[in-house]
Parts: C-alpha cells; sequence; structure tokens
C-alpha cells in the first residue's frame, strides 16, 4: 500500500519540500497542498520511469552532500586565488578520461554534474560505452592524481548510493 502511495518516496519528499520553500506564506493549505502534490504526481510519473535506480538515502547519501558542499566552497577559494594571483600563461588546463565503474546512468548523471558544479572542473562528455567520462581541468599538474581525486571522493561514494 504504502508502494503504491508513494513509487517515488525520494521525489514525493522532494516536491514538499520544494513546494513548502517556495510558498509566501506556509499555512495549512500550503501543506495540504503540498502532500497532495508530492503523493499525485510520483504516481502519475511511476509508469514513464519503470526501471528507477535503488538510492540509499541515509548517512552516506547526506555525507555525499556535506563533502560536495565543502568541495565546492573551497573550489571556490582555489580558482579566485589563481584567478587573482597566477599568471593566465601559468595556467596547466588539462583533459582527463575519468574510467568510470558506475553503471548506473542515473550514478554518472550525479557525478558528471558534482564535477561541474565544483569550480575549476566541468564534466563534458561521456565515452559511447559510458566507460569513461571526459573533464575538463582549469589548472592541474597532476592529471593522475586529480582522476584518483574524483573516482575516490565521489564515485566510490556515489557507488555506495546507487548499489
Amino acid at each position: 500500500m504504502i508502494r503504491r502511495l508513494f513509487p517515488h518516496p525520494g521525489l514525493s519528499a522532494l516536491l514538499f519540500v520544494m513546494w513548502l520553500l517556495m510558498a509566501e506564506a506556509p499555512g495549512a493549505g500550503t501543506v495540504l497542498i503540498a502532500l497532495v502534490l508530492a503523493i499525485v504526481l510520483p504516481m502519475f510519473s511511476a509508469a514513464f520511469w519503470p526501471d528507477r535506480p535503488r538510492v540509499r538515502f541515509g548517512l552516506p547519501f547526506a555525507a555525499y552532500v556535506a563533502i560536495v558542499l565543502y568541495d565546492i566552497v573551497v573550489a571556490n577559494f582555489h580558482v579566485a586565488r589563481l584567478i587573482l594571483f597566477k599568471r593566465s600563461r601559468d595556467f596547466q588546463p588539462r583533459w582527463l578520461s575519468v574510467p568510470l565503474e558506475l553503471r548506473s546512468a542515473e550514478a554518472i548523471t550525479v557525478l558528471a554534474g558534482t564535477i561541474s558544479l565544483t569550480p575549476g572542473t566541468v564534466s563534458v562528455d561521456i565515452s559511447t560505452d559510458g566507460c569513461h567520462l571526459l573533464v575538463h581541468a582549469l589548472d592541474t599538474d597532476d592529471p593522475e592524481g586529480e582522476i584518483a581525486l574524483i573516482k575516490n571522493r565521489y564515485e566510490k561514494r556515489l557507488m555506495e548510493i546507487f548499489p
């Protein structure tokens, strides 16, 4: 019964919270509308998403979000320091081909988004076989170290979240 009512619990929770955050004056009516939308919209969209990924919400997910937020803040300062104090001709931009162990399209999309959200790197393309992610790094003198960082810091954790 619960599974039929909430076919996508994560989506339901997200819709509920987002509706409450967008409301100008949260009250009983706003909470009721948020609840109705959080139940009805995922029920209608369930047919279009038959092979939805299994996602483990909990400590691994919370740790991943915290690490990404921390890395975004640190990378912003790093990129600002580069731009303000390093000459353009001294930059060492590199193309990185990150080999992927992830196989879920959703997990790869989260990884690519995480890389692009972190200033100084941007994910550009994925290989046709889905085994490599092409990433551009603004400034790195150790491409292998950068690839290892992406794999250990993000991909390993995403493999726990998307089993």
